[in-house]
């Protein structure tokens, strides 16, 4: 995983856990989620505007 061993990943978490403490991981996980759900659906929308386009590049010829 990016070259991220589990004991660095480990050290990572806990660091995080000590700055931002045990109350404010759910509110920082919840925005990372929805941060990466809006990421996909953007991504996903950008990709059916391209088919369309296509498409309509395909019937004009």
């Amino acid at each position: 995983m990016f070259g991220i061993g589990m004991q660095e990943l480990l050290i990572i978490l806990v660091i995080i856990l000590i700055i931002f403490g045990a109350g404010k991981l759910p509110e920082i996980g919840s925005a990372l989620g929805k941060g990466i759900n809006n990421f996909k659906k953007s991504i996903n929308e950008n990709k059916e505007i391209a088919n369309q386009t296509a498409k309509k590049e395909d019937e004009k010829k």
